[in-house]
């Protein structure tokens, strides 16, 4: 490994903010090269996603996560996409220096990952960075926890985020009637209609959620994909058709909160509501290697036949990386963010 730089930088939470993390609250800090041992790899990252939801673990408020809490000094984790570059000790079935692999060791430069916890990504997808999209969460929501079926109208929150830009579109594909969505801006809205295939688009912020979603979907919402709770899910309770069925993704409004720590997402529900429509709300039941090997043949097929599209930003340097989390709180950015080392 002469060939390798003698340091590798990674990103750490410098101190857990008060309210919102800024890019402030982050640091860039110089290490010794990893060295793997048998058994590990050392990956190369080549990009890896920012996402908000990242915000509760910052926060260390929250309990019960699969990845746990972050502490002051603590690197911070999150999907990546990078190379092998040394992988000592290996078979000829593990992983093998050029591959490319998905881990869940990004905000680095380098990383040692144990071989069993890497992906090969093969040539599923055109474009490797395609892989850190989050539209498996959504094909998985859309076809095993609300089963989607042809004429449906579907209503997705946070529709300009990372599971959202891909998300109505996956509805569109699987037969759904009519696609709504909900984001934060005018501007996003607009390119939601005129880029994604959505056909109309709620803004927070301009009017109430409810009368805009009656207007968007006049007849009703047979199936919600919620990133965001709060009064999106409420307003989407309201406008449930007889036997629509929610699937819970995330929890927005809550861990993007001012005050908090982003660990708790409260909301009133009208059950009665529920009731009376048979309204199925469910939480989002996670990946299985079944739905996920699915989910790449169809995007990859979708998006070398151009029915689908990755909305999504490239930031260069792990220098820009707390910058750019800052701005996907603060919701400046379309589709799925990723920064490239």
């Amino acid at each position: 490994m002469s060939f390798l730089p003698q340091v590798s930088r990674e990103v750490r939470l410098a101190a857990q903010p008060e309210g919102l993390p800024e890019a402030r609250h982050f640091t860039l800090a110089e290490v010794p090269m990893p060295v793997p041992a048998a058994g590990e790899v050392l990956v190369r990252n080549r990009f890896f996603h920012v996402f908000a939801a990242l915000r509760t673990l910052v926060g260390g408020g929250v309990r019960d996560t699969p990845v746990p809490p972050l502490r002051p000094g603590d690197p911070l984790p999150g999907p990546a996409v990078g190379e092998v570059v040394a992988a000592p000790g290996g078979d000829g079935g593990g992983p093998r220096p050029g591959d490319l692999v998905a881990h869940w060791l990004g905000w680095r430069e380098y990383a040692v990952v144990p071989a069993a916890q890497v992906t090969p990504l093969g040539d599923a997808l055109p474009d490797p960075v395609a892989h850190l999209g989050q539209g498996a969460i959504a094909y998985a929501a859309l076809t095993r926890d609300a089963e989607v079926r042809p004429g449906d109208t579907v209503f997705v929150s946070g529709a300009a985020g990372a599971v959202g830009s891909l998300a109505g579109q996956v509805a569109r594909l699987l037969g759904a009637g009519r696609v709504i969505g909900s984001t934060g801006s005018p501007d996003k809205a607009a390119r939601l209609v005129a880029e994604l295939g959505y056909d109309a688009a709620v803004v927070r912020g301009a009017g109430p959620i409810g009368e805009q979603l009656g207007e968007a979907a006049p007849d009703g919402v047979d199936v919600l994909l919620d990133n965001v709770g709060g009064d999106q899910l409420r307003a989407a309770v309201a406008a449930a058709r007889p036997g629509a069925r929610f699937v819970l993704v995330g929890a927005l409004s809550g861990q993007l909160a001012a005050e908090g720590r982003g660990g708790t997402s409260p909301v009133e529900l009208d059950t009665y509501r529920l009731i009376l429509r048979r309204v199925t709300l469910r939480a989002f039941q996670g990946l299985d290697e079944e739905l996920r090997a699915a989910w790449l043949r169809r995007y990859g097929g979708w998006l070398r036949a151009g029915e689908i599209a990755f909305p999504h930003v490239r930031i260069a340097g792990i220098e820009n990386a707390p910058r750019a989390f800052q701005e996907v709180i603060e919701g400046r950015h379309f589709g799925t963010v990723v920064v490239e080392p």
